[in-house]
């Protein structure tokens, strides 16, 4: 019996900020590449198949704004007046916060499907977990390095008591993602990883004073491998889980690198230059992260150059005037031709480190896909025209 050409593969090409809205479809109409017809169709193909697509409205900025001013309430803002409940009142009233934002949290999420409030609460449970710590380590005495003091301290100075608080803070981040796939649940597990990597310092070292330099070369190291772990899980899921290590392991490794430099001229220019390689890794992994921090990094040695080199002369404003304008004309040239730029710098590196780059990496529900296109058995993959066809009898 002849057979029908084979079935070409399914691939779902993403392009990481990119966000289609009416507006677009509004505009390729008026261009005319598409008719208003086709336009309202696709529109309408594109709500049916993601009915629950992530947009930043003023719904979700109600979401997220509230969870913060919670999260705020329960950490930053604590007042001194807390300490008089003692180590069991914030115990309890932190296991009652706690279990109400998970009951909360499993409603939304599982009953009423929706995820982003449901997910901050779940959250915002994690949030608690350090406030629970500290009454727990409070009411028992045991601190692995002294009483810290207030709970508010937490968030102004660096003690190794706070260790047990960052570590019970992603022991159960993580669990929560274990259960709950939802991003934002990975933002207080990189902060708690962010602030252990200035209170552990005085762990490594065995001793409550350490020299400065000591908490930095620690927050740096610490940073790199927060970097690292980020990028290995970077493009490995639907949903993107590595933004919040990036941040603050950038806010690590920068830090920390930016307050270890000395007014050397050679280890002025060094820290430039590795500023600017992150604003090259920014292209490479398409994370604008790097490319802020590398930013703020380039102009902190302009600012040097200004106050310490050529403090003296009448020149330098204005050159620094025209390196402003040029980087302002090479933005909008970047706007223009950023993608044609980004796959010329692509082309040119090496296949082995090419394939290396998380936008290189295929992603888990592409290769689902193209198993269903195929024809494999597909069940319970959960892709949109992807049907199991029963067992052979």
């Amino acid at each position: 019996m002849e057979q029908g050409p084979a079935a070409s593969p399914k691939v779902t090409e993403v392009i990481p900020g990119m966000h289609v809205s009416k507006e677009d479809f509004d505009r390729a109409v008026l261009e005319g590449l598409i008719s208003a017809d086709q336009a309202e169709a696709l529109w309408l193909g594109l709500q049916n198949r993601h009915p629950n697509g992530a947009r930043f409205d003023f719904t979700q900025v109600m979401y997220y704004g509230g969870a913060l001013i919670v999260m705020s309430a329960m950490g930053w803002f604590m007042t001194a007046a807390w300490q008089h409940l003692g180590g069991s009142g914030m115990l309890a009233v932190s296991a009652l916060y706690a279990v109400c934002f998970l009951l909360a949290g499993r409603t939304l999420w599982y009953k009423e499907k929706l995820k982003v409030p449901g997910g901050l609460l779940f959250t915002m449970a994690v949030w608690m977990v350090p406030l629970a710590i500290y009454g727990f380590e409070r009411l028992t005495g045991i601190w692995p390095q002294g009483d810290p003091g207030m709970y508010r301290n937490y968030h102004m100075w660096i003690k190794g008591s706070w260790f047990f608080m960052e570590l019970g803070t992603i022991i159960a981040g993580l669990v929560a993602l274990r259960f709950i796939r939802f991003p934002f649940l990975t933002a207080p597990v990189a902060f708690a990883l962010w602030y252990m990597s200035m209170d552990v310092t005085p762990l490594l070292f065995g001793k409550t004073a350490f020299t400065w330099n000591e908490g930095l070369w620690v927050s740096l190291w610490f940073g790199l491998a927060m970097l690292l772990v980020s990028y290995c899980i970077d493009r490995r899921t639907r949903d993107d889980y590595a933004f919040w290590g990036y941040l603050f392991g950038l806010a690590a490794f920068s830090g920390g690198l930016t307050l270890l430099v000395n007014d050397g001229a050679l280890n002025r220019f060094l820290y430039c230059l590795i500023n600017l390689g992150l604003m090259t890794v920014a292209i490479l992994l398409q994370r604008r992260a790097f490319l802020v921090f590398g930013s703020l990094g380039v102009v902190g040695y302009l600012g040097y150059l200004a106050h310490k080199v050529y403090k003296d002369s009448l020149l330098f404003p204005f050159g620094l005037s025209l390196i402003g304008i040029l980087v302002i004309y090479l933005g909008i040239r970047y706007h223009r031709n950023g993608q044609a730029l980004e796959r010329f710098l692509l082309a040119r590196l090496p296949a082995g480190i090419r394939r290396l780059l998380p936008g290189e990496r295929p992603l888990p529900w592409t290769r689902v896909e193209r198993n269903c296109s195929l024809g494999n058995h597909c069940e319970g993959s959960g892709v949109e025209g992807c049907q199991d066809d029963g067992a052979k009898t």
